[in-house]
């Protein structure tokens, strides 16, 4: 008998030794198969909620997402979330799928739906199923329209009291910043790298300049001024940007948003991080080295109170 061809051989000997996939979804803690879940105009359970393998969101990572919080059933800032998503589908050239009225009747249903109060919920749209193809599809497409609610624990006493820490790294991501596009690998790396560092987050720096962190915007407290990179496309400009804005507006602190170089990062009277999960949290160590006093200080207390009235008047 003829021996099989070498490239043959090795296929089966590889096949062989490939291992064998389930086909079950796998339990993923914190969120139970049974629990409810937005795909497409319906709720359903997350067990049970399925796309194709050719949506432009799985191949490309084209499509967009939103994260709002919700605390004991109410939605905190709501308006300024739905318009940051409608930016972000713009952006992309997505037709919305739903008008303002439709998000929050979504919003609604999987909040009441979630077995916790308070919690995130989780909006994304992708450019819908098609043929394999950079370029947009030709023909209409319906996007994919997913959304769950997420268990959140706003940040605790030891945090919010102890403060955090940070690496300072450079911002090597895309230059569409500004899209809240699900194509995060670059963030994903970022926070891998703080991971790594045994530190919180990265204070990212595009030539020299501050940018944000990994999943974060960055606050600058220098000479009693509140500080912010400006608005522009190497940042995404967090809800928390708008409100802590107003929250130094109500306080009387100064506020500027500027171009903020690494030296000046460095020689920062306080740092602060903002984000949907993280609320608004101090960062007191800065590449092993204390921030100011090295502990939480006198503008983050001010910002911090504000921020809870603000949630506590939901």
């Amino acid at each position: 008998m003829k021996a099989a061809p070498v490239a043959a051989r090795r296929h089966r000997r590889a096949a062989m030794s490939a291992p064998i996939l389930s086909k079950e979804l796998p339990m993923i803690p914190g969120m139970p198969g049974d629990s409810q879940v937005y795909l497409n105009g319906e709720f359903t359970r997350l067990d049970e909620a399925k796309i194709s393998v050719l949506d432009r969101g799985f191949i490309f990572g084209d499509g967009i997402y939103e994260v709002v919080p919700v605390y004991d059933g109410k939605v905190f800032r709501m308006t300024e979330h739905l318009n940051r998503l409608d930016r972000s589908l713009a952006a992309l050239r997505i037709a919305a799928p739903m008008d303002r009225a439709g998000w929050e009747s979504v919003i609604a249903g999987l909040i009441a739906r979630s077995a916790q109060p308070t919690c995130i919920i989780y909006l994304q749209v992708t450019r819908g199923v098609c043929k394999r193809d950079h370029a947009f599809p030709t023909e209409p497409v319906a996007p994919t329209v997913f959304g769950m609610a997420a268990a959140f624990s706003p940040p605790g006493a030891a945090q919010r009291t102890q403060g955090l820490s940070a690496i300072a790294i450079d911002d090597e991501r895309w230059l569409h910043c500004e899209i809240k596009s699900v194509s995060l690998l670059g963030n994903v790396l970022a926070k891998q790298q703080a991971v790594d560092a045994g530190v919180d987050e990265v204070v990212q720096f595009r030539d020299g300049w501050l940018t944000e962190g990994s999943s974060t915007n960055i606050w600058v407290v220098s000479g009693g001024k509140l500080l912010a990179p400006p608005k522009n496309n190497l940042i995404l400009e967090g809800i928390r940007y708008g409100l802590m804005g107003e929250l130094a507006e109500a306080a009387g602190l100064p506020f500027e948003a500027r171009r903020i170089s690494r030296e000046e990062v460095a020689a920062a009277d306080e740092l602060m991080l903002t984000s949907a999960t993280k609320e608004v949290l101090p960062i007191v160590r800065l590449d092993g080295k204390a921030v100011g006093a090295g502990k939480p200080g006198p503008v983050y207390e001010q910002l911090r109170a504000g921020y809870d009235a603000r949630i506590a008047a939901l």
